[in-house]
């Protein structure tokens, strides 16, 4: 029953409910990750949330005690910014998000419209870009709406509704975020991120490992579990964030492994 899950050369790992929540590392989490090496395991860090640049993952990372290099860490906002280099190169860009994923934009090469608190002085742009925005204003919803309104096209880095914390607290995540602008524009997003195959696929390219020799690690059904079904690849619900076993039970598609928590991964992992 696990060959197929001891069989996969690379796992993606959702970080906030996976891992850690908060500042509260999982029982068991570092030492999987530390382990995984002598285990012939490849690993990325692999989020939707665009808040944070993959260099800040990198430290935040490691601050928690976590084994982490540059190569290891793959955002969505990085995922927006190469598919904007490579499906609208030149578009003029207006950006909702935090000052991070503004700096990871222009990393990427992309002509941003506006400064990094969402002023901007632009009468129409070719892409709206909307992210998990910690530094949210009402400016920027007021742009990105009468830019949508006028044709935009509109693209988003992850569709989760809630981003969690620690003591049964969330926060507005993307999706929320969107269903606002829709709802006053009329527009829906594209989303770059998880549940989208492209995340898995482009990863696949730059390692070299099949898509069905990869394996997802995630507590959502909806953005870590479908990414991986979307993708031909291996998955892993733990039941250590958002995800109950009532809601595995209800839904239509099925993880192909359902665990407590990435502590019973490492351990079937070892028993190769």
């Amino acid at each position: 029953m696990m060959d197929k899950l001891r069989d996969c050369e690379l796992f993606l790992f959702d970080m906030d409910g996976t891992l850690y929540l908060g500042d509260n590392v999982y029982e068991g989490a570092v030492a999987l990750m530390e382990d995984l090496p002598r285990l012939g395991k490849k690993y990325i860090y692999l989020t939707n949330n665009s808040s944070r640049a993959g260099t800040d993952y990198v430290t935040r990372l490691r601050r928690l005690g976590f084994p982490c290099e540059s190569e290891n860490v793959f955002t969505s906002g990085m995922a927006t910014g190469m598919y904007l280099t490579q499906n609208c190169p030149g578009a003029s860009v207006y950006l909702a998000g935090t000052r991070a994923f503004y700096r990871e934009l222009e990393s990427y090469g992309v002509r941003l419209v506006n400064d990094e608190r969402g002023h901007t002085d632009c009468d129409s742009v070719d892409v709206v870009v909307q992210g998990f925005d910690t530094e949210l204003v009402y400016e920027k919803l007021d742009r990105a709406v009468h830019f949508l309104r006028r044709g935009a096209k509109f693209l988003a880095a992850n569709p989760d509704w809630v981003c969690p914390m620690p003591a049964g607290e969330v926060l507005p995540d993307c999706g929320s975020i969107c269903a606002l602008l829709t709802a006053s524009s009329g527009v829906e997003p594209e989303y770059i991120g998880k549940p989208n195959r492209n995340m898995i696929d482009v990863i696949a390219k730059m390692t070299g490992i099949p898509n069905e020799k990869i394996c997802a690690v995630g507590d959502r059904l909806y953005t870590d579990i479908a990414v991986a079904q979307n993708a031909g690849s291996v998955s892993v619900l733990v039941l250590s964030g958002e995800t109950d076993q009532r809601m595995v039970d209800e839904a239509e598609r099925k993880p192909d492994y359902v665990l407590p928590s990435v502590k019973e991964l490492h351990e079937i992992l070892k028993e190769q």
